[in-house]
């Protein structure tokens, strides 16, 4: 799953955990869950139904989802919205921290004017693959996300506009302070550290019950999923010593693994009335 569709921070603190309970269980149940099912499900993270409602319906406005009655009142991911929580499945549970051998990705592009729309749709997305600014109009990633690049660019139909290059860097200055130059490390810092502070109480306290599995599970997940696309898996020889993304990545596999069968047991239970 991915960021991609998620609400800017406080604008919509529910939008996010909706998306997260549907990527992870609505598309094992044919791509629908029932509103009845995800109202409950959002009541054991402490929300209210009419907030509930009210966050689906702009959703739906959005495009992310689409109302569907199968047996009564739900709703779908689109068709759209699937293939985002595809691509974001493999940078969020399978990423591979890229090494300094992999290379670099070198983006250039040239929109005319009057498609000025598009120039802000392509830093959109990627600001959001995790690339950073070399220079204006020059977008930098670790060479490993070449293939991911290519596809999200296609699929939102801006490759036209774009020139993709790979490469190493070759001269003049340290790539290391390059890296601390091209992207805000130490904004990445805090958001691991946040993360940390957030979550580490959850593993030290374990699996309680399958609702609080639930309760711990989503909130985490969906904290976690825009961090993999903040730090791209920049290689961690160009990275300041310590650097606390370690620990945070080994706290999310102990938490997906201690957490994650015991919270779709819950929400299972829930979807289907048991």
């Amino acid at each position: 799953m991915t960021t991609e569709t998620t609400a800017p921070a406080g604008r919509d603190r529910l939008g996010p955990l909706i998306i997260t309970i549907f990527g992870l269980y609505a598309r094992g149940e044919h791509n629908w869950l029932s509103v009845a099912s995800v109202v409950q499900l959002m009541a054991d993270l402490g929300f209210e139904g009419a907030a509930v409602r009210s966050s689906i319906s702009r959703l739906k406005r959005r495009g992310v989802v689409r109302a569907e009655r199968r047996d009564g009142a739900g709703y779908a991911l689109s068709e759209s919205t699937l293939e985002t929580l595809a691509e974001g499945d493999t940078r969020i549970f399978e990423r591979r921290r890229a090494n300094v051998a992999d290379g670099w990705l070198v983006v250039v592009f040239s929109v005319p004017e009057s498609e000025r729309e598009k120039r802000h749709a392509l830093r959109t997305s990627l600001t959001q693959l995790g690339f950073g600014t070399a220079a204006p109009g020059v977008w930098v990633a670790p060479g490993n996300l070449a293939v991911e690049t290519r596809r999200t660019l296609e699929r939102r139909g801006l490759a036209e506009y774009v020139d993709i290059f790979a490469g190493e860097h070759f001269a003049f200055e340290d790539l290391r302070s390059k890296v601390r130059a091209w992207w805000d490390l130490d904004e990445l810092t805090d958001l691991y550290a946040d993360f940390l502070r957030r979550h580490r109480p959850v593993a030290e306290a374990g699996v309680s019950s399958v609702r609080q599995a639930f309760q711990d599970y989503v909130p985490m997940l969906t904290a976690w999923r825009r961090l993999p696309y903040s730090d791209p898996g920049l290689p961690l020889s160009l990275l300041p010593p310590g650097w606390n993304g370690v620990t945070a990545e080994a706290l999310f596999e102990e938490l997906n693994g201690t957490l994650s069968a015991p919270a779709r047991e819950h929400a299972l239970a829930v979807i289907h009335g048991r």
